[in-house]
């Protein structure tokens, strides 16, 4: 079942991602696409109902205040425009209300009554249209995964055994910067819980070599994309007929790289294309979902929740929170501290109530005491946040009595740590990651 969108075009707003989720959350699908969308473009989109400008204080660009595109304005489409009044026909209001309820009633009318959408918006239609769209993709052809075992590699690797079935092969890569025991656990539950084609590769010292001494935050997640992209290719080579790439790409990555009118936030690992030298082509089922939406998808897809709802992780994994150039040492402290704390806030019950959680080891060092004597060793800065879609996010407030037994754990049981903090800033101003 096709389902209807309503396409946000951005032309400098800043609320453009909060309109594509109210509005899915009405049961409808919405994209956010460039401002100078071409009618090519255009045309291909499938069942486009209506169009929602998003204009705001970014619409100068290059000096020029920037505006939709012809083929917009000669679509035929109902339009409203937020905050940038288009020339000709359309609805259009100065600014986004502030109110929920006016918004909601606000964006109901102009939905369902102005653009006659039908509320058909559902996972099960979803997966459904992916793994039709995967098939038409791919053809008789196969595709390698780097399934790290987190919820987005998961769920893409669900789909596509949905869709193609043997077709899949997976590649699990140790880049030696992974938590505790998880390379274990991930050949555990995929290759012989799932029953998947997986392949297990070592990489650890190969990405460490590479990392040394690099301490710019982007260049290091350039390495490990890079790197990530150099391994699959070689594990492609020793397979027959692999010309597709599945990657676990989600919405957030897409914005949070950065559009026409939105400054890059940071890069990530898994957007921007590949290199030229590698003839994969790109498969990402999930690149318009929310993170939200990829658990709900996941769920529909019979995912156990032991693994739609398992912490999120990023692609660089402990790299980003192992600020500063990698050091062996530190990166163990990184790990160790990160399992006492799981551990812990299993215990206390809110492993499944704190959406992600992590430590992080700056690569500083400060005066301390042990065993009567003055010694150097490093801070471990705790985080535990709260989010819906990753854009933004809210602290948990731990007790003392948590805090406490967290810090204490760690102080004993990791070595050349000698301080313990708690970070409480929420997303903005702050990042969910260090880097």
């Amino acid at each position: 079942m096709k389902q209807d969108m309503i396409l946000i075009l951005d032309l400098g707003g800043l609320q453009d991602v909060q309109i594509a989720r109210e509005i899915r959350q009405l049961g409808v699908y919405t994209e956010i696409h460039p401002h100078d969308i071409t009618a090519e473009t255009l045309a291909a989109l499938p069942n486009v109902r209506g169009i929602i400008l998003s204009g705001g204080p970014n619409r100068v660009v290059d000096g020029e205040v920037i505006q939709p595109s012809e083929a917009v304005l000669n679509s035929g489409l109902p339009i409203l425009a937020v905050d940038c009044p288009p020339r000709g026909q359309g609805v259009t209001i100065p600014a986004w209300p502030e109110d929920d309820a006016r918004r909601r009633e606000l964006l109901e009318t102009f939905v369902f009554q102005g653009c006659r959408a039908t509320a058909n918006w559902s996972m099960d239609n979803f997966i459904a249209d992916q793994v039709e769209l995967m098939r038409r993709q791919i053809g008789d052809g196969k595709v390698l995964l780097a399934l790290s075992g987190g919820v987005d590699s998961s769920v893409v690797a669900a789909l596509l055994l949905k869709a193609i079935g043997d077709r899949l092969t997976c590649v699990h890569v140790n880049h030696g910067l992974l938590r505790k025991g998880e390379p274990e656990q991930v050949v555990q539950v995929f290759r012989e819980q799932m029953g998947a084609n997986l392949i297990y590769v070592d990489a650890s010292d190969r990405f460490l070599d590479k990392l040394g001494g690099v301490s710019d935050p982007e260049q290091k997640r350039k390495i490990i994309g890079a790197e990530f992209i150099r391994v699959f290719e070689e594990e492609a080579r020793k397979l027959e007929g692999i010309t597709f790439l599945a990657q676990g790409t989600i919405y957030p990555d897409i914005i949070e790289s950065g559009t026409k009118t939105r400054k890059a936030i940071k890069a990530h690992h898994n957007v921007g294309g590949l290199p030229e030298d590698l003839n994969f082509e790109l498969v990402e089922p999930l690149k318009m979902l929310f993170k939200d939406e990829v658990r709900a998808c996941g769920v529909a897809l019979g995912l156990p929740e032991s693994m739609v709802y398992r912490q999120p992780f990023p692609g660089p994994g402990l790299g980003v929170r192992c600020p500063g150039a990698i050091t062996r040492d530190r990166l163990a402290a990184v790990r160790e501290s990160d399992a006492i704390l799981r551990e812990e806030f299993a215990a206390a019950g809110l492993d499944r109530k704190v959406w992600q959680y992590f430590t992080v080891v700056p690569d500083f060092q400060s005066v301390g005491m042990r065993d009567g004597k003055r010694c150097m060793g490093w801070p471990v800065i705790l985080r535990a946040v709260n989010t819906v879609d990753a854009m933004t996010a809210t602290c948990e407030p731990l007790t003392w009595d948590l805090l406490n037994r967290i810090g204490s754990r760690i102080l004993a049981e990791v070595p050349g740590v000698n301080r313990v903090m708690y970070d409480f800033t929420p997303k903005p101003p702050a990042t969910i990651e260090y880097e």
